[in-house]
């Protein structure tokens, strides 16, 4: 009578994975604008396609070459323009990220499975959903996605190498390929020198098997990458230059404390997880081929975001992987106080964000308590808020299944890991259903640059501009088509217009009487900066 039982327990837990997932990768993909920084960039690039830009080096609006190869933004292009009947330009491409995160989720549990046992691969998943550092940037439009996605794919291959190296060098020569026309030279290098380093420093990775896996697979990703390097080098050959000088020229950083010091909370529940792991097997680090493998690819991945990649959080993905997988086979020898603190801090701690979530909700319905209302309204700039009965009910059904489980789980250390991946669902859930227009209102530039773009008239000559930033100036682009020429680069005013970004602290600059104000606006709960448009007086 035990074995059915089992299969029925491994059969729950693998449904609650499977909605976990499907409800995690879901929410928050649809249904807003593009925020910046995430999102400025890529969106731009992706209107620039569909605009009939360049398929084999698209670009940002006034750039000279690509920064990245193209496959992330064909991919995001593709999806906006099958489902643009039903979504905007934003949300269809930004639901492309659907496939990437699915792939990114199976590679991590597969990963886990196989480097520890059958059933880890579930705690590694829930550790990956449940990570800070993850969850926004893998809802935004962004190439550092597909980055990861292929950085977990070839993670993976290497753990697979031992017992199924053809498998694996498919497998890894795919993610070396895709990696590069996704994201460039980044995982390539991450990918590969792991998988150099581990044959020069162990001998246990020295072997024939190891030889043929690692050919194959660059036998496989190395037509892949010539592809795309050749056909620009043949219609675009100086953008080719240009593009490797950028590459070789990006190698100047020096970020990799940054990186480590942000893993205290960007990596939080994986980072205590693998620490625990550390001590626990910290005789068999240099002996096992596992624990040589996971530390190999975080000193790699460590090593070249540290010198190739600019400080911000979303550059320290990658890191998340060997962490997430060490901390996967870490999750049983929790002693029972630290996973009952741990449990007990993720459902207060969910539990307080929830409640927090459903009152400002319904204090901007029902105007109680008036003082919340008024903070939610100076936060977001919407002084109102529209019932949507979808909204409402997917945030009830997440409310439900979150406290379902916290009453029916049992304390073992699963559950731990099981109630935080679940506590960090529920909260994004809420946030993206119930809270996601408020956001949306403080954050996006739509109706900004729209009522400006209503000032002018259809046809004058162009637009200079002064002290907008970049993603301001390609969000202006995404909404309006202008494409603004900036004084700093032009130095002249030669234009009908004249576009002022003013920033708080910083004295307002005012242009000459040939200058006549037409226009001024700002983002409802911003502070810090609004604009300003003039027209040339004739």
């Amino acid at each position: 009578m035990s074995t059915p039982r089992a299969r029925i327990g491994d059969g729950a837990k693998t449904q609650l994975l499977l909605l976990l997932c499907a409800i995690w990768i879901v929410l928050g993909l649809i249904g807003h604008a593009p925020w910046k920084p995430l999102e400025s960039t890529s969106i731009n690039i992706v209107k620039n396609i569909l605009d009939g830009g360049s398929l084999l080096a698209p670009m940002v609006s006034g750039e000279s070459f690509p920064s990245i190869p193209p496959l992330y933004y064909l991919s995001a292009a593709a999806s906006a323009k099958l489902l643009s009947p039903l979504l905007s330009i934003h949300d269809g491409a930004r639901l492309f990220n659907t496939i990437w995160l699915a792939i990114l989720l199976l590679m991590v549990g597969m990963t886990g499975r196989e480097l520890w046992t059958h059933g880890v691969g579930r705690h590694a998943t829930f550790i990956m959903i449940g990570t800070i550092g993850l969850i926004i940037s893998a809802h935004s439009l962004s190439a550092e996605i597909s980055n990861l996605t292929c950085l977990a794919t070839g993670f993976y291959a290497l753990a697979l190498s031992k017992r199924r190296p053809w498998r694996a060098s498919g497998l890894f020569g795919a993610a070396l390929g895709i990696g590069f026309l996704s994201f460039g030279v980044m995982p390539v290098l991450i990918l590969l020198s792991t998988a150099l380093i581990l044959p020069l420093i162990f001998k246990i990775w020295r072997t024939q098997g190891f030889v043929k896996f690692l050919g194959v697979a660059n036998l496989i990703a190395t037509p892949i990458i010539l592809t795309w390097v050749l056909l620009l080098q043949y219609y675009y050959p100086a953008m080719l230059l240009s593009w490797w000088q950028y590459n070789l020229n990006n190698f100047n950083q020096l970020n990799h404390l940054y990186f480590l010091r942000i893993l205290i909370w960007y990596a939080w529940p994986a980072l205590p997880l693998a620490l625990l792991g550390l001590w626990h097997y910290r005789q068999q680090l240099l002996n096992k081929p596992k624990f040589q493998l996971m530390i190999s690819f975080f000193i790699c991945a460590l090593f070249f975001l540290g010198f190739g990649a600019n400080s911000k959080d979303i550059n320290a993905l990658p890191l998340l992987l060997p962490l997430v997988a060490l901390g996967a086979g870490s999750v049983e020898h929790l002693k029972r106080g630290a996973a009952a603190a741990l449990n007990w801090f993720g459902v207060m701690l969910f539990g307080l964000i929830g409640v927090l979530i459903w009152l400002g909700w319904l204090s901007m319905l029902t105007d109680y308590p008036s003082k919340i209302k008024e903070r939610m309204q100076f936060l977001s700039g919407a002084y109102e808020t529209n019932f949507n009965w979808l909204a409402f009910l997917i945030a009830l059904v997440i409310t439900v299944i979150w406290v379902l489980t916290c009453m029916r789980a049992k304390q073992t250390n699963k559950s731990t890991v099981t109630n935080w991946a679940v506590g960090m669902t529920f909260a994004w859930g809420l946030l993206m259903t119930l809270w996601l227009p408020l956001i949306d209102s403080a954050k996006s530039y739509q109706g900004v640059f729209l009522s400006m773009n209503k000032v002018l008239p259809k046809t004058y000559n162009c637009m200079n501009s002064l002290n907008v930033g970049q993603q301001q100036s390609l969000l202006l682009n995404y909404y309006t088509n202008i494409q603004l020429q900036p004084f700093e680069t032009t130095q002249q005013l030669s234009c009908d217009f004249y576009f002022i970004q003013d920033v708080k602290g910083i004295g307002k600059m005012q242009p000459g009487q040939e200058w006549n104000q037409v226009w001024s606006g700002k983002r409802a709960a911003d502070r810090k900066e609004g604009f300003r448009l003039f027209q040339r007086v004739k």
